[in-house]
Formats: structure tokens, C-alpha cells, sequence
């Protein structure tokens, strides 16, 4: 567990513009095609975070050359991995480790693929089925981390995927780079899509037709510019307290906009939000802009089906935001919630019963009852950077001063969290335990 917190006390709204760090999802990918791109590949406003971090370190140990100008901008000098001198370490990357995966069962050379104990914990089976129809020579523990890879030829194969889910269908298409014959996934639902974007902005030949992503090898990948738009995902706290606190307003900018994204947006919409969102322009494929968020009388909805994987890593913030809706919030279908950095649903539910929150869980989703009274507490972030920041805006619809331990691993996403809330007037300090 990490050895500090946030110190939150409510106040008054929350107002002015500000940005959020670069997309994690696309910042794990920058890293890892510019690697495997021949030439330079370029990357602006890259987020410099622990997950990216982790996947940035084992592609350097692969032998690539990175040179950093500063801590948000990488010029990546990609071509022919070497054999690494010891196991690639994806520390908490679930993104990472998954991805990498893929790339790594291409290669003429074995690796073995590991983390945290809390990485270790997060299944596997879901990519090593169907790597291993391909022909990877790829094994997990238990089916989980560590995952060792043996040098195989490749095969592309028609994989149907069971439910949706990008980190898979990312694993199997990065797989099909290095395979004989075309790769195509099937995917029962829409998935986020920056690994099709990325990888066509970089000559692949990749195409979509409904449910069919085929993949074509045989290209040499090309290096790209690319500024990382915000990441939406991180938007999601600033715009959640900017419309439960009353007199708030605020506007973010150069946010990712890709509608596999966006659930989390629709159903705060559906939910009264006042918030108005417009598109500025692309950026590397995806589109960019800008969200303002005011204070809203929000009331409950209903959530599941393919909505789900538009916000699945949205749903802590939404069960804040679910406390103070009026009526019944309902959300089915997200049982993928359980096997994230941690049980999201069971330790979202029990961490807002301190704060008084009254919550039902369900095996794939959960409900809740509102408007609630919140009660001043101390939390526990259980080292989930997602869980952290949510509880934190929850801190800010008490009366009293809420203690959230665990405050460091909110850098896994959103690095600076505590700052960009403050400078948008939320009363909030990370300090050390004491």
C-alpha cells in the first residue's frame, strides 16, 4: 500500500478550463508500434505515468533506443528487437502485458512476459487461447502472469471473439503482424478501437467491415508524429465533481473524443447532465475537443449492453455520481469490473459504505438508491488508481474532512491529480501518512 493519501474537504464549486494527461490507451500503443515502426516515430504529450512507464522500460530493454526531451515528449528510434537480458516487467500494466503479449510471440527469440501481484492475479486465459490457435508457443501460470514465449511460426486464423474486448482483439491483431495468412476478429459489440486507428495511420493493412476487423501482414510498419490527445477516462473525475458540486463550471480541453470512449458521456447525459461537448479536429486518427461540465440535477438510469466497454473503466465514478442521481441507477453486464486492478464493484461498494452510501451488489453490476447523504470518512484507495480518484470526489459531497489512503497510485493514470483539482478549486492536498 502506498504511504500517503488526499486530504479532501467540500467547498465551493469548481471552475476554469483545464487539460488532463495524454490517453493511456493510446500512450501504451505510441510506445510499442514506434518500437516496432522502422525509423523515427515521434510522441508528443505522452502520459509518463506508472502503467506507461512499465511499457515504455520493457521496450527499451527489447533494445530500443528512446531518447526522452522531456518527461511528456519521446522520440522512439524503432526497428529489430533484441533478446532481453531478463524477464520484461509490466509492474500493474494489464494494458501492457496483454499487448505486449501479442508482439512478443512473434519474435525469433523466447521472453517471458511478468508483473506485480497484482497483475498476477488479472486472467490471461482470455489472450492465450487464442495466441495459442495461432500457434504461439506462449504459457501462463495458472493462466495468469508470468507468461513465457517461445519462438513459433504464426498463423493467421478468424477468432471470434466471446465478448468484447480491445485488449484481446489487440493481443491477437499485434499477433497477426507476424503471421502466415490474414488475421481477422470477430467482436460481438463495439471495443475501443486505437490499435486499428494506430496501426493503419502507420501503413498496416487493416480494414473493418461491421464486425470484422481483418488484418493483412506483409507491411512495414511507418513511424508517425503523434500528440496524444487527453484521455477521457482521466476527464471522467473533474467532469463528475464539476457536476455534483453546486456553482460549478468548468472546461476541458484536447480531450479524446473516439466514440468507443465516450459511454460515459451518453449516460451522463441520459442522466441530465449539463454538459456540452464539441470536436475541434483529429489528432494520429482520433477525434479531439473539448467537454464543459456545470452543475446538474442528475437522476438515475439504466446501464448494460454494449454501453458497457464504451465506459468500462468509467463505472467507480459513476457509482459516485449514482449516490446523489434521483431515483434508482441500475447497471448490468459489467461483470469484466470484477477482474480489473481489482473487484471495481465489491471494493466501490464497501469503500462508499463509509461514507454512509447504501448500495446493492450484483453479480454483474450493482444498484443504487438516490439522492444519499455522504458522511465525512476515511477511505482506502487498495492501491487502484481508478478507485482512488473516485473516492476522492466523493470526499467532496461531505460535510466534514475525508482521508483517502493510497493516494500515489493514482499517478497510474493521472499523474498530477491532486494539482489539476486543485487549480480547478477543489479543496484537496496529497500528503504522507503520518
Amino acid at each position: 500500500m502506498a504511504n500517503d493519501c488526499f486530504v479532501v474537504r467540500p467547498g465551493s464549486g469548481l471552475r476554469g478550463g483545464s487539460t488532463v494527461p495524454g490517453d493511456k490507451s493510446i500512450s501504451h500503443r505510441a510506445v510499442m508500434f514506434g518500437a516496432m515502426a522502422v525509423g523515427t516515430t515521434h510522441v508528443r504529450a505522452w502520459l509518463a505515468a506508472g502503467d506507461t512507464e512499465a511499457s515504455l522500460a520493457s521496450i527499451q530493454a527489447l533494445g530500443i533506443r528512446v531518447e526522452r526531451l522531456s518527461r511528456n515528449e519521446l522520440v522512439i528510434h524503432g526497428g529489430a528487437f533484441e533478446p532481453p537480458k531478463s524477464y520484461l516487467n509490466l509492474v500493474n500494466a494489464g494494458t501492457g502485458i496483454r499487448l505486449l503479449a501479442g508482439i512478443m510471440c512473434g519474435q525469433p527469440f523466447p521472453s517471458v512476459l511478468d508483473g506485480s501481484e497484482q497483475l498476477r492475479r488479472r486472467p490471461m486465459k482470455r489472450i492465450l487461447t487464442p495466441l495459442q490457435m495461432m500457434g504461439a508457443a506462449i504459457s501462463g501460470t495458472n493462466d495468469r502472469a508470468p507468461l513465457t514465449i517461445q519462438p513459433a511460426q504464426m498463423q493467421g486464423i478468424q477468432y471470434d471473439m466471446p465478448v468484447a474486448s480491445a485488449q484481446v482483439k489487440s493481443a491477437v491483431l499485434l499477433a497477426g503482424l507476424f503471421a502466415k495468412g490474414a488475421t481477422t476478429v470477430v467482436q460481438p459489440g463495439p471495443a475501443r478501437d486505437h490499435t486499428e486507428r494506430m496501426l493503419s495511420a502507420m501503413g498496416v493493412n487493416i480494414v473493418t467491415e461491421g464486425d470484422h476487423i481483418v488484418l493483412t501482414p506483409g507491411a512495414t510498419l511507418k513511424p508517425i508524429n503523434l500528440t496524444v490527445p487527453g484521455d477521457i477516462s482521466s476527464a471522467a473525475f473533474p467532469i463528475v465533481a464539476a457536476l455534483l458540486v453546486p456553482g460549478s463550471d468548468i472546461t476541458l480541453t484536447g480531450i479524446n473524443l473516439n466514440s468507443t470512449r465516450t459511454g460515459l458521456i451518453d449516460v451522463l447525459h441520459a442522466m441530465g447532465a449539463d454538459l456540452t461537448v464539441t470536436e475541434t479536429g483529429l489528432e494520429g486518427g482520433e477525434p479531439v475537443g473539448t467537454i464543459r461540465a456545470r452543475h446538474s440535477v442528475l437522476k438515475g438510469t439504466q446501464v448494460g449492453g454494449a454501453k458497457v466497454v464504451e465506459m468500462i473503466d468509467e463505472f467507480p465514478i459513476l457509482m459516485v455520481a449514482a449516490t446523489q442521481a434521483e431515483g434508482e441507477t441500475v447497471v448490468r453486464d459489467a461483470q469484466e469490473l470484477r477482474v480489473k486492478e481489482t473487484d471495481r464493484i465489491s471494493v466501490m461498494a464497501g469503500e462508499l459504505r463509509k461514507f454512509g452510501a447504501e448500495i446493492t451488489e450484483t453479480p454483474d453490476g450493482f444498484i443504487i438508491k438516490g439522492p444519499q447523504k455522504l458522511t465525512a470518512t476515511v477511505a482506502e484507495g487498495h492501491d487502484d488508481h481508478r478507485i482512488s480518484m473516485s473516492l476522492s470526489v466523493a470526499a467532496l459531497l461531505t460535510e466534514g474532512q475525508s482521508t483517502v489512503i493510497d493516494a500515489r497510485c493514482a499517478g497510474d493514470s493521472f499523474p498530477g491529480f491532486a494539482g489539476t483539482m486543485a487549480a480547478l478549486g477543489m479543496d484537496i492536498q496529497q500528503r504522507d501518512l503520518e
